[in-house]
């Protein structure tokens, strides 16, 4: 492995740490005025995916690995609102990620270039899970941006909802919106 490759790999770790602070633009269109970062969404996306991996009989790290991945073409995009998608054209996220990881290790290119195929593609249990974790994690940001007090994020509710495909990710979305997010704080009593 050449110190070329160790170099484009570091630059694409560094490129990744823009997600820190590129803002989920979205969001912006419900009256949020700081939302999260892509970062941000992607931590709990995979978080999520983790979770329903289990429930659904998938694998865990690779469905959460997918999530890691599954917005990093967006340093070179932004994170497009779908009002934006209706009219402006972008390279696939395939396409993207290939020209981010090309002069990598072969095998990190590999790697990450398989889970993006993956991912995008949709098809395999581990990606449906991983798609399922993106829309679900929407959902609850949504959910959690409506306790604090934005009354405009129903369309990000259904629209997410509505594109889930997992039986765990539609309970999951049930007991969201039924539940509290800061329930956590109150933990139920422990029997004596």
């Amino acid at each position: 492995m050449s110190e070329d490759q160790h170099a484009a790999a570091m630059r694409f770790i560094f490129e990744a740490g823009v997600l820190k602070h590129a803002a989920r633009t979205g969001w912006w269109f419900a009256g949020v005025k700081h939302p999260e970062t892509i970062a941000e969404h992607s931590h709990r996306t995979a978080l999520i995916g983790m979770i329903l991996a289990a429930m659904e009989g998938a694998d865990p790290a690779r469905v959460t690995m997918l999530c890691v991945l599954h917005d990093t073409q967006e340093t070179r995009t932004t994170d497009l609102p779908h009002i934006a998608k209706r009219y402006l054209a972008a390279a696939p996220n395939t396409t993207i990620t290939a020209d981010q990881i090309a002069d990598c290790p072969p095998a990190v290119t590999d790697t990450i270039t398989a889970a993006v195929t993956e991912y995008e593609a949709g098809e395999t249990l581990d990606a449906i899970v991983a798609r399922d974790a993106d829309k679900l994690e929407c959902l609850v940001q949504a959910v959690e941006y409506r306790h604090q007090g934005i009354d405009n994020v129903q369309r990000w509710i259904d629209s997410s909802r509505a594109a889930l495909r997992t039986d765990s990710a539609h309970r999951l979305a049930e007991a969201a919106l039924t539940g509290q997010p800061l329930a956590w704080l109150t933990p139920p009593a422990r029997p004596e």
